[in-house]
């Protein structure tokens, strides 16, 4: 008995008749039976499997096909089995006792319970269920919904192979737009398509409502019918839930207008409404497994789910926006504005929270228009309709034209508004406009290739349909949101609130204003006042040690831009804590920059507290000036090694070592820099400082009390550690970023994970396979420069992509789950190797140890 994939005629099942004549894309068959396990339809050739034909199974017990064993199961799951359009799913059972293994799906259907039987997967089963969850992880860090979608998309055409995966999002019109979408790179690209509401019909979109997932895996398969057409009482099976179940032929000529071979739809439902599609296309027939299925429409569940909290977020963010708007205008209005006389201002702050093409104000008679909109003499007659169309709250529409005849006139700068009136008298307002939406569509692919037309003509294409919304959305703008007309609504009351306002409010904020005033020119006096006498004691010491009036200059520049940048190091973090590693390194980069690879720290990062930083940064100052001047520094071998370390206390301990350069000799006479270095930490911070001098370099250690510690930090690398991880690797091998770079992984989510890694670092085409077969089609039909392999891939290693690598000179480095127990290491000298889990720093690393060809012993 063979088992070859069916179709089954479902086609007079559905609940509109307008859709019920049409193909099924199916690899199953289907069994429907009663609850007293009396069977009442099946397809045509599901009797193949029982070994009787379609008529003779008519009217008999399931129980005299099915295995007692199966029949537990398939019970046990019908007594779990939800109400509404829940479906039950089990995997891998023996439907006969035979050893042949099916999949099936079950749910109810009136009072009828229908049973989809596919084959099983044979040979090794991936669990496909698995990957969801760390491709959920994945969405999760996605801050917009932008982004959400456009990695949604990725990653489902990741988890199911489709050429194409694109989001599709409806509009309240019923017409649709594609928000995001990944390919394969030979498809043609329908991002920023938007589609009529007759592309997807109102029936049509009930359907997916309630059947998340629909697939076809060949549109040119044949149809089979079910047997009998209708049930005793008359009527047809209801088969919306079934996942073999037929689609309208209209449809099957749009796919195949497009030239797709294969389809698949993933519904995304937001509060139980259908928000969009995840719409999937492929240019050849194409069957998924019933568990890639099942994960693809648990993914596409979750997805919703995250859809709904980032969408709830971004309404939340755009109400926080509106109060914020409330604050700042008030503050405005409080401070004397005029709705006129801070029109410029106002328009910005709006058009933070409500996105416009042109703005007017009309108070009192008076215009002020900014942007897109229309004349004054225009624009005095729409007030005039906006005194009847509403006058006390926000109105708004996307088609002036159609409820404003003189609008028309000016349809091309302002087809739509929004309307907020900000007095109760009905001759004021705030009016927001909109342009028409226009849409220019830049194809992928060849414009002009041929396409197969049905007897529905070119309609039934993207472009054609592109072109039939176009033409049914002239004279419309970008339509209002729920969101922005809340926020319009918000706006509105606020402005009537300032107008409102008493004159005492608006004086006792100016007051309090004025007092706050008061408190920062004190402060700011103060802070003037002592930088004046630190510059004015900085003056006086430093002309001892000044030979001429331009060395004097030289000496007292020097220590002022110290001082300088210390302030601009602390500011830049807002006065918060400032890292001791950034102070040494923008000293050696004033003074030394030549030698700043001869300048090595090591040790914590000490953050340092801003009262604390200026006096440091005045210490680290002298010591780098007097090392580039007498020390290590003034030629062109010495070296500094500097320390740092912290004590139980959580005190600061720095040890500044110099070492090669002149011999050094004990001064002779203490001038105003060694005073700084020797007494200004334990004077100003209670620390302690001491400075030796022995021959073969100047030794200098400064500890500094807890208090002024905010934290110890790990440092981060040094642009000259970050140069020779990476830019040296593209300098001296430019030739590894210059072409693709193949990933191994037989782990979709690691592999894109890796993906995201190396494009990071500069590799601009990346190409990801999970076996052995794949990688060596790759390898041979396209221009590989570097390769990442996976030590195992299940069943086989990457030892032979390996091998073949190494022919063709290409460097690679392996990712192994086994350390350094792998093969690898033993048989491919000087290859790299990281050890999952891994990181971008593992990976790095690795690419910089990459040799240009590695040995094979």
């Amino acid at each position: 008995m063979t088992y070859s994939p069916q179709q089954v005629d479902l086609s007079t099942c559905d609940l509109e008749p307008i859709h019920i004549i049409g193909r099924i894309q199916s690899f199953g068959w289907l069994l429907s039976f009663s609850s007293d396990w009396i069977i009442n339809h099946v397809s045509v050739n599901c009797a193949e499997i029982f070994g009787l034909d379609a008529i003779d199974m008519i009217g008999r017990a399931a129980t005299d096909f099915i295995a007692p064993s199966a029949l537990h199961d398939i019970r046990t799951r019908l007594q779990i089995l939800g109400a509404g359009d829940s479906v039950e799913r089990i995997f891998s059972i023996e439907l006969l006792d035979d050893g042949h293994c099916f999949d099936i799906a079950l749910h109810a259907s009136g009072r009828s319970f229908v049973l989809e039987i596919e084959p099983s997967e044979t040979g090794r089963r991936r669990d496909y269920v698995g990957y969801v969850r760390p491709m959920i992880d994945r969405l999760r860090t996605c801050s917009t919904i932008e982004q959400l979608c456009t990695s949604a998309a990725r990653h489902l055409r990741a988890l199911t192979g489709f050429d194409r995966v694109m989001i599709y999002r409806f509009e309240p019109s019923g017409a649709g737009e594609v928000i995001a979408e990944s390919l394969n790179g030979s498809v043609d690209s329908f991002y920023g398509l938007h589609f009529p509401a007759s592309d997807i019909p109102a029936q049509a979109r009930r359907l997916y409502s309630r059947n998340i997932l629909r697939i076809i895996t060949d549109i040119d398969d044949p149809t089979v019918p079910v047997v009998p057409a209708t049930s005793p009482q008359g009527e047809p099976l209801d088969l919306s839930m079934s996942g073999l179940r037929a689609v309208s032929p209209i449809h099957i000529e749009y796919l195949r207008n497009m030239g797709v071979k294969a389809s698949m739809s993933v519904s995304i439902m937001r509060r139980g409404k259908l928000w969009g599609l995840m719409a999937c296309h492929h240019y050849s027939p194409l069957r998924l497994s019933y568990s890639v299925r099942t994960a693809a429409e648990l993914f596409g569940e979750f997805f919703s789910y995250l859809l709904d909290q980032r969408e709830s977020d971004y309404s939340y963010e755009k109400r926080g926006q509106s109060m914020r708007l409330h604050d700042e205008i008030m503050a405005r209005v409080a401070g004397g504005d005029s709705l006129l006389t801070a029109f410029e201002d106002f328009a910005d702050s709006i058009g933070k929270v409500i996105a416009f093409d042109g703005i007017v104000g009309w108070v009192d008679g008076q215009f002020m228009a900014r942007g897109s909109t229309p004349t004054q003499a225009q624009f005095e007659g729409l007030a005039r309709f906006l005194n009847t169309a509403g006058a006390s709250t926000v109105w708004s529409t996307e088609n002036l034209s159609t409820v404003y005849e003189p609008a028309q006139h000016y349809s091309d700068v302002a087809a739509g508004l929004l309307a907020l009136p900000v007095s109760r008298s009905p001759r004021d307002y705030i009016v927001l406009f909109r342009r028409e939406q226009h849409r220019e569509v830049y194809w992928a692919g060849n414009p002009e290739k041929t396409i197969d037309l049905g007897p529905n003509g070119p309609r039934l294409t993207p472009r054609k349909s592109f072109d039939l919304w176009k033409e049914e959305r002239r004279g419309f703008c970008k339509p209002w949101t729920g969101d922005e007309i809340s926020a319009a609504e918000s706006l509105r009351i606020t402005l009537l609130e300032v107008v409102l306002r008493l004159a005492d409010a608006a004086n006792i904020e100016r007051e309090q204003a004025n007092k706050q005033q008061d408190m920062l020119i004190a402060e700011l006096n103060h802070r003037v006042r002592n930088i004046l006498n630190l510059i004015r004691g900085l003056v006086s010491q430093s002309k001892e040690g000044a030979e001429t009036i331009d060395h004097f200059a030289e000496i007292i520049g020097s220590r002022i831009h110290a001082l300088a940048r210390a302030h601009d190091q602390v500011t830049q973090t807002d006065w918060s804590p400032s890292s001791l590693y950034k102070l040494i390194r923008t000293e050696t980069d004033a003074y030394a920059s030549e030698s700043a690879d001869r300048v090595t720290i090591d040790g914590p990062d000490a953050m340092i507290a801003p009262g604390a930083f200026t006096t440091l940064a005045l210490v680290v100052h002298e010591m780098m000036t007097n090392s580039c001047k007498y020390g290590a520094l003034s030629d062109s071998r010495g070296s500094i090694a500097i320390t740092v370390s912290s004590g139980d206390d959580q005190s600061l301990e720095i040890h500044w070592r110099e070492s090669g350069g002149p011999p050094v000799k004990t001064p002779t006479r203490r001038g105003f820099g060694s005073t700084i270095i020797e007494r200004t930490i334990p004077h100003e911070l209670g620390g302690a400082a001491a400075v030796d001098y022995p021959a073969d370099g100047l030794r200098a250690t400064f500890l500094i009390p807890g208090e002024h510690i905010a934290a110890y930090d790990t440092p981060m690398p040094s642009s000259h550690e970050v140069l020779t991880t990476i830019s040296v690797v593209r300098d001296s091998a430019p030739e590894l970023f210059s072409a693709t770079a193949l990933i191994v992984e037989d782990n979709v989510i690691i592999a894109m994970e890796a993906e995201d890694v190396l494009r990071d670092l500069g590799f601009n085409d990346c190409e990801i396979v999970g076996s052995v077969r794949a990688a060596r089609a790759l390898v041979e039909s396209k221009d590989i420069s570097f390769a990442m392999l996976d030590v195992n891939l299940g069943k086989e290693t990457s030892e032979e992509v390996a091998d073949l690598l190494y022919g063709r000179g290409v460097p690679f480095i392996f990712a192994s789950g086994y350390g350094d127990r792998s093969f690898t290491t033993s048989r491919f000298e000087g290859v790299p190797v990281i050890t999952k889990p891994y990181t971008e720093r593992d990976i790095r690393a690795a690419i910089a140890r990459l040799t240009p060809k590695p040995t094979v012993q």
